[in-house]
């Protein structure tokens, strides 16, 4: 879909404020309301909005331990990843993961309340999915920078 400054500009102020009515919307954009909710609409259909979520505080909720997880598989194959893939959607300490290309086949980021259970889940959970061969971890002292949108 092609789109144009204003809907850049409905993404970008969607990204700080989902919640925002179309009536601030509209106005921010120097559109009527109308307009600009058959623009919303067009860009939800195109799949350019994919949801809306909220962003929850994860310390606040009781996760102080956030890491980067790095997984090399026994052998790197189309069907070992979706197993191991298959595997970890179903541990929900797992929040993100990537495939990447380098030394890593996959790179995860996981969530724990603390170490106790970060460890419990690492030795527990994670470890005993296959084909996972090597797994490598980096806790995150601290996150100096979350844009938690795109430079549009």
């Amino acid at each position: 879909m092609k789109i144009d400054h204003i809907d850049k500009k409905i993404l970008s102020l969607l990204q700080a404020d989902a919640r925002m009515s179309n009536a601030e919307l509209a106005e921010n954009v120097n559109l009527s309301p109308t307009p600009c909710l058959r623009r919303l609409r067009k860009l939800e259909d195109s799949g350019l909005i994919r949801h809306y979520t909220a962003v929850l505080d994860r310390k606040e909720l009781g996760f102080s331990v956030s890491a980067y997880v790095f997984v090399n598989l026994e052998k790197n194959t189309k069907e070992n990843g979706k197993t191991f893939e298959t595997a970890i959607s179903l541990l929900p300490e797992v929040i993100e993961c990537s495939v990447v290309a380098g030394r890593h086949d996959y790179v995860l980021k996981v969530v724990a309340r603390n170490l106790e259970d970060y460890d419990r889940f690492m030795k527990e959970s994670l470890a005993e999915v296959t084909p996972i061969a090597d797994l490598e971890s980096m806790i995150i002292l601290n996150q100096s920078l979350d844009r938690g949108g795109l430079p549009l």
